[in-house]
């Protein structure tokens, strides 16, 4: 009687090392890797309406008529467009109005800029760089009283960049040109930089 207690703690101990010891030699599982989805791309289809604001920094000059002058100042207005993507180019069509006010020493005080043109471009993704062109019509308040407008038109390059699907940011370089301003002899034109933001539809 006397050795049956030891004898059952010896038993009890060699079935419970194996199961201790097996415990301790299994390493812990790792943790399932969930992999963080990558943000969906913008859009890259640049069809559709679109309308926004500008605004721009312009530089006009005159000659002719004893005319030699530069002046600078400050536009700004709102536009309208439409564009179709074809792939790898866009074409499309935009109307702009702009209000003025750039002083022109013994000429006037440009008032207005609207221009109607065109536009193609390279479609970049969420990019979209473009060349365009158009008529320019002109609006100027002239010394002495009376208004001075005459028709001429538009060149040059831009760049239009995605935000999101439905807004854009842009930035436009332009030059305008128009000869024999309303019958004055003058020539006049402006060079302008802006940018823009704008809403797809």
């Amino acid at each position: 009687m006397k050795f049956a207690l030891p004898a059952g703690i010896a038993a009890l101990s060699l079935v419970a090392l194996p199961a201790l010891a097996g415990g301790l030699a299994e390493p812990a599982p790792e943790p399932a890797y969930v992999p963080t989805p990558a943000p969906a791309p913008v859009s890259a289809d640049w069809t559709g309406f679109y309308a926004g604001g500008q605004l721009e920094y312009g530089m006009a000059d005159a000659e002719g008529a004893g005319l030699d002058e530069e002046e600078n100042g400050m536009l700004g207005g709102v536009f309208a467009g439409y564009r179709y993507d074809f792939g790898s180019y866009v074409l499309g069509a935009e109307l702009d109005v702009n209000a003025a006010d750039i002083d022109i020493d013994n000429v006037g005080t440009l008032e207005s800029v609207y221009r109607l043109g065109v536009e193609a471009g390279y479609d970049a993704g969420p990019a979209l760089i473009y060349a365009t062109a158009g008529a320019a019509y002109a609006s100027i308040d002239a010394l002495g009283g009376g208004t001075l407008e005459d028709d001429g038109y538009y060149y040059g390059v831009g760049m239009d960049y995605a935000v999101t699907d439905t807004v854009t940011v842009g930035a436009e370089l332009l030059r305008h040109e128009f000869e024999d301003f309303d019958g004055t002899g003058i020539d006049a034109g402006a060079t302008t930089f802006g940018i823009n933001a704008a809403l797809r539809f």
